[in-house]
């Protein structure tokens, strides 16, 4: 699953309406912002509830506006805020002539009465729907997404196992090329100076070699990091972080190859690896 993506959605119902519009995008945790009117603030842990069972991780961004039919008998004049702004515009300016309309748009003049949480209900019943729609779009381009970035993963993990294969094979190679150079090097330096040596120094030499750039272990380890990586992914729980974890790991073991082979053939399949892995760490970063 995907951690960006974008939905909308609007509800109407008994003369109010609702409209919803929620984007997300990558984080490590989970973060929600709700963007809408002061005065509907209460409704954002109800908000908050549907948007966590549908979202683990990331950040989303809701902007959310309530519209509803309104009446005379919704607000009302506060007289005492009213006759305190006359009261003191006199007190400055004792020759001047107020405007009612001027006064009607000081703070505090016009008092918007709230329904209380009969209001607060029937707000929620169109809002709930909104929100549950567009988190739906959301979820579905979370989805599509998340499908696109699976797929180019595990292309990713079978070149990452078609270039071990290639290590695995050369590897061999390498602890003979060694024992070829060291005879002749040990030869030749042998034969300008008339002096014998016994073949087993060398063998010795070449054991010691061998198990300094024996790579069994980290391509057993890189290879079993691969298979978890897959069985992770095809699974229905959200594993970003187990992810990264994994990548954290190949990279390790991808390095100790590196390090162990001197060898430039093997150099230039660690680093196609290496590329690959870091194609894939950029990807997990917006995987949820």
């Amino acid at each position: 699953m995907s951690m960006t993506g974008h939905g909308d959605a609007r509800h109407q119902s008994e003369g109010r309406s609702a409209s919803v519009e929620v984007r997300t995008v990558n984080s490590r945790y989970f973060k929600l912002a709700v963007r809408g009117q002061e005065s509907y603030a209460s409704l954002e842990s109800r908000v908050e509830s549907l948007v966590r069972k549908q979202i683990r991780r990331g950040t989303v961004n809701m902007t959310l506006r309530i519209a509803r039919q309104v009446s005379g008998d919704d607000y009302r004049i506060n007289d005492e805020v009213l006759q305190s702004y006359v009261k003191q515009a006199k007190a400055v300016m004792p020759d001047c002539e107020v405007q009612a309309d001027t006064l009607l748009q000081l703070p505090g003049v016009i008092d918007e009465l709230s329904g209380g949480q009969n209001q607060l209900e029937e707000d929620w019943a169109v809002v709930e729907p909104a929100v549950t729609a567009a988190l739906k779009m959301l979820q579905d381009m979370r989805a599509a997404e998340g499908d696109a970035m699976a797929k180019d993963l595990a292309d990713n993990c079978k070149s990452i196992s078609a270039e071990l294969e290639q290590i695995e094979a050369k590897s061999p190679q390498i602890v003979e090329n060694f024992r070829q150079r060291l005879t002749d090097r040990v030869n030749k330096i042998l034969g300008d100076h008339d002096v014998t040596t016994d073949a087993n120094d060398i063998i010795r030499e070449v054991g010691i070699y061998s198990e300094r750039c024996d790579i069994s272990e980290e391509t057993v380890r890189l290879r079993s990091h691969l298979e978890q990586f897959g069985k992770i992914s095809a699974g229905k729980e959200s594993a970003g972080r187990k992810l990264e974890f994994l990548i954290q790991e190949m990279v390790r073991e991808t390095n100790t190859i590196g390090s162990k082979c001197n060898d430039s053939d093997v150099a230039m399949h660690v680093v196609e690896i290496k590329t690959l892995i870091e194609r894939m760490r950029e990807m997990i970063q917006n995987v949820e």
